[in-house]
């Protein structure tokens, strides 16, 4: 059975973002099938990050622990919409999971910033292998980017998500570099990679969601935070 069924269970989101910060979120399934399902966060997540789910799902839909009250599943993100806050009852993204099984990748306990993809139908679940792209660290820096940087020395300012749904810490800052994917930016924020933050301009009214792929120490002694932009872009 691989329909999608509408069923609005409520799950809890378990999600470790980076080896000391991770966050538990209460929402409620929009569908479902035995191999993964649909739901919407008001907290930020990107594709191929791993969340445990735990969830009452009915038995017939379940592909393992058909005893247990609770289905504890490990699940990859597949796809993200982000959403309109103010209008969805503040849901700011809607994620579509498939489900992989009982236990995470051993990868996965050293390094939660790893992302990872499908790699084939194995007993019902997905199994998944870590994501074949480059960390930044391993960019070459004389490397063609799809997308243009701009030397663009933008006012922005830096919300990073906070437990209890607010930002903290915020910072107004300025950009090195920007493209419609992601930006450099200056900083103070102690912020590690694979942290969550909000990126507006006061000037242009424009905002994204974007994670935390880097933070390093430029020449000049200023800290850099390099951004990649989650369910949209940066108009220029």
């Amino acid at each position: 059975m691989r329909e999608r069924i509408a069923l609005s269970l409520p799950v809890r989101v378990s999600c470790r973002e980076t080896i000391d910060h991770e966050w538990v979120e209460m929402s409620r399934l929009v569908d479902v099938t035995p191999f993964g399902a649909r739901l919407r966060l008001k907290r930020p997540t990107e594709v191929g990050h791993l969340l445990l789910l735990t969830l009452a799902m009915p038995r017939q839909l379940r592909c393992f622990d058909h005893v247990e009250d609770q289905y504890r599943v490990w699940s990859l993100v597949r796809n993200l919409k982000k959403l309109d806050p103010e209008t969805e009852n503040r849901a700011m993204v809607e994620i579509g999971v498939a489900f992989v099984g009982k236990h995470p990748p051993r990868s996965f306990a050293s390094d939660p910033t790893r992302r990872y993809e499908i790699s084939r139908l194995q007993s019902g679940l997905w199994a998944v292998r870590e994501e074949s792209g480059q960390t930044p660290a391993q960019v070459d820096t004389t490397d063609k980017r799809k997308e243009s940087r701009h030397t663009i020395p933008l006012e922005v300012t830096i919300e990073a998500f906070a437990d209890n749904g607010t930002f903290s810490p915020v910072e107004n800052t300025v950009t090195e570099n920007i493209s419609r994917k992601g930006a450099a930016v200056f900083t103070t924020l102690d912020l590690t990679p694979g942290r969550f933050v909000r990126m507006s301009s006061a000037h242009s009214g424009a905002s994204v969601i974007a994670v935390v792929r880097d933070r390093r120490l430029g020449a000049d002694g200023i800290a850099r935070l390099h951004l990649h932009f989650i369910g949209g872009e940066w108009p220029l």
